[in-house]
């Protein structure tokens, strides 16, 4: 069996159904973060980062490269502590400082705490990652009752909104802001209406923030995730979809949260540094157009 075989395996997968977040250590496979392979190069050498969501998954991938990148990270999380020491034991193994950050983001005055607690005890932002999501799945809108409707606003799109106003007043030139949005954003699935509204409302979040911010030299982008293996499918969708989970792809797979971590050092560093306003499509093949 190969490396890649191993790492980036192909359906079927464990259909165990997960309690919502859902916790790394209960999947199966476990995702692949990019604990044994991004090797970086000092491109966010001195850097501070805050990441949503920095607990597993993509944002667990995100904060490895970071640190490896020579960025200090801060992990905002909900709830996930175990995770969350995962996270930070291997922030710290690269040598670099980690904060952790727990509370629902949903809250403007948690965001507004965050903010406040980064720049305190980290010594500034550079670099903030709204990353952190709600989904669940309903195949019938009238199951989906106001309070989901708008706890899955709150999460995906209020959050980056309070964390970005408040980061921005902090930010110099040459920061950067990095939305998590979706292909639901271009291709939504009918069961998944609510998270993949607020998706689509994150493009167009990133693209009037990109225009508001550009004087102040503060660039904003997003990464557009495919079908993508972390806590959140096995804990919030059917068992049959999660067995078949990215098969569908021109890729006939998942991707694995490793696999995004360029993406997003690309956006934080100056290798991005004439991009604003841009998405970058991480699909597995699946076209956004």
């Amino acid at each position: 069996m190969s490396d890649d075989s191993i790492r980036r395996p192909a359906p079927p997968y464990s259909a165990g159904q997960l309690t919502p977040p859902g916790k790394t250590r209960d999947m199966q496979p476990v995702p692949d973060h990019g604990e044994d392979s991004y090797v970086g190069a000092g491109r966010l050498e001195g850097k501070v980062a805050l990441i949503t969501g920095g607990d597993s998954g993509i944002g667990r991938a995100v904060a490895i490269a970071f640190a490896r990148e020579g960025a200090d990270v801060a992990i905002a999380y909900l709830s996930e502590d175990d995770d969350a020491e995962e996270t930070r034991r291997l922030v710290e193994k690269a040598g670099r400082r980690a904060l952790l950050l727990r509370g629902d983001l949903s809250s403007e005055s948690h965001c507004d705490d965050v903010i406040a607690k980064t720049i305190a005890d980290l010594g500034g932002l550079d670099v903030l990652v709204n990353n952190a999501a709600r989904q669940r799945t309903f195949s019938d809108i009238a199951d989906i009752s106001a309070e989901e409707w708008d706890a899955t606003f709150r999460t995906n799109i209020y959050a980056p909104f309070f964390l970005s106003r408040a980061a921005a007043a902090h930010m110099r030139s040459g920061s950067a802001i990095i939305n998590t949005a979706s292909i639901q954003s271009r291709q939504p699935s009918a069961d998944l209406l609510a998270y993949a509204s607020t998706k689509g409302a994150i493009l167009n979040f990133t693209a009037g923030l990109a225009e508001m911010l550009a004087d102040k030299g503060i660039r904003v982008n997003a990464v557009a995730p495919g079908p993508i293996w972390t806590p959140l499918i096995p804990s919030t969708m059917p068992a049959d979809k999660v067995e078949n989970f990215g098969k569908k792809t021109l890729m006939g797979r998942a991707g694995q949260p490793g696999e995004l971590a360029g993406a997003y050092v690309l956006l934080a560093s100056d290798l991005g540094s004439y991009m604003t306003g841009a998405v970058i499509p991480v699909t597995g093949g699946e076209i956004m157009i």
